[in-house]
């Protein structure tokens, strides 16, 4: 056991699934793993693991914001051994092209996030993606015909932001959405030397003002979490 995570050493697999929404882990849990166990409810952030086509998976929810994300990896990494850790959520589209439902993959994480300052002062870090997990989810996404964005993404701090035009100055730039915590997850996967991957279904566009309903987050996004799955099973 970890401080924030009930799990015995073994009870979670090397590669884990990482919802903010716990209830999104159990409806992940249940819909694709093979006899889900749950290895987690401590502070109700649900954790599950089972097997899916065979290989051991796990799924954990970490909350919302890098803080709250970084506390679980941590713990998973260095407590659990875990090897390859896969985001799976949602994001805000900065472009009319990016839509709804759209599933990106961050290559890269921008940051309005503090954590990084501190570790690097008066320079910048470049949080990016693992190259195996990102080729694999391309190539998966190839072949199955699931599409796909790529890009750079922001990790913000503010859900609600004062300045809700803000976003144009990234989208400008060619940041394709905003989340909050992949800038922290592949931060620490470089510092610990495992494999990370975010992958972001769009649930809400700062464009159009569309946005998905709290049900259709917590348990739809079937095709970003099969890309997930695909890619761990390789």
């Amino acid at each position: 056991m970890s401080i924030h995570l009930g799990a015995k050493k073994g009870e979670i697999a090397p590669s884990v699934l990482l919802p903010g929404d716990p209830l999104r882990a159990k409806w992940i849990a249940e819909t694709f793993f093979e006899s889900p166990r749950l290895h987690n409810d401590v502070r109700g952030m649900l954790g599950y693991t089972g097997t899916y086509q065979g290989k051991p998976v796990s799924v954990q929810g970490t909350g919302m914001g890098v803080p709250s994300a970084l506390i679980y990896c941590h713990e998973l990494i260095n407590d659990y051994g875990v090897k390859n850790l896969i985001r799976v959520g949602t994001a805000g589209s900065y472009h009319a092209e990016v839509k709804i439902r759209d599933i990106v993959i961050a290559m890269a994480a921008s940051s309005t996030n503090g954590i990084n300052n501190t570790r690097f002062v008066n320079m910048d870090y470049s949080p990016t993606a693992n190259f195996e997990l990102f080729q694999k989810a391309i190539l998966f996404a190839d072949k199955h015909h699931i599409p796909i964005k790529a890009g750079n993404v922001l990790t913000s701090d503010e859900f609600y932001e004062d300045d809700v035009n803000s976003y144009k100055h990234w989208a400008d730039y060619g940041v394709l959405a905003v989340e909050m915590e992949t800038s922290g997850l592949y931060t620490i996967a470089a510092k610990f030397k495992v494999k990370a991957l975010s992958l972001l279904t769009i649930s809400d566009s700062l464009v159009t003002g569309e946005k998905t309903s709290v049900a259709e987050r917590e348990s739809s996004f079937r095709k970003m979490i099969e890309l997930a799955l695909g890619v761990l099973a390789d």
